[in-house]
């Protein structure tokens, strides 16, 4: 089993030229700001990417990337497991901006919004949904009380479910052609 190791953003930054660089965002996650060269393998597509990771792990150093550090660190154990060394970075893209190093956007692509915000709109949707109904139908608000137990895990886990359910969104997903050029830079 390879090892698994982290980077902080400064020593990241400082390697930035030899890392090839993965962001296991969604393709509008990633769309809104991602570090310079990085491709976009979304978490959900890691097992198809195995070879092309495998190659790209081979040729030097794998350095994984998510918002938070949470999902890249997933991946890497995952990784670590089919013998692919990988490191994450610890804090991902926001302690990555937060101290100023540069991000890229795709030129012209509408930004879209970042997973937490997707899930706070959701999240909150669902809470007023719930507390409305209930006005009428007092059973409704167990919708509120389930999605108020569902984020009480997600922060006690350090895990998402409903955004991993977001992340299966259209939106969420790469159009195929993307997936394949990002496949093929990273064997290539």
């Amino acid at each position: 089993m390879a090892s698994t190791t982290a980077l902080t953003p400064v020593q990241a930054n400082a390697r930035l030229h030899e890392l090839t660089v993965v962001d296991v965002r969604t393709p509008g996650e990633y769309a809104s700001g991602h570090l310079p060269g990085a491709h976009n393998v979304p978490l959900d597509h890691l097992d198809a990417a195995l070879p092309a990771l495998r190659a790209a792990a081979d040729r030097g150093g794998l350095l994984l990337v998510c918002a938070s550090g949470a999902r890249s660190a997933q991946a890497s154990r995952r990784l670590a497991e089919r013998d692919i060394a990988a490191a994450t970075l610890t804090g991902g893209t926001t302690a990555w901006t937060r101290l100023g190093h540069d991000t890229h956007r795709p030129v012209g692509a509408r930004t879209p919004w970042a997973m937490d915000r997707q899930v706070r709109l959701a999240a909150g949707s669902l809470v007023l949904t719930g507390l409305l109904a209930g006005r009428r139908r007092s059973a409704a608000r167990r919708l509120s009380a389930g999605v108020a137990g569902g984020l009480v895990l997600s922060a006690l886990t350090n895990t998402c479910g409903m955004a991993a359910i977001l992340a299966k969104l259209p939106h969420n997903q790469p159009r195929a052609t993307d997936l394949e050029d990002t496949l093929a830079a990273l064997t290539g």
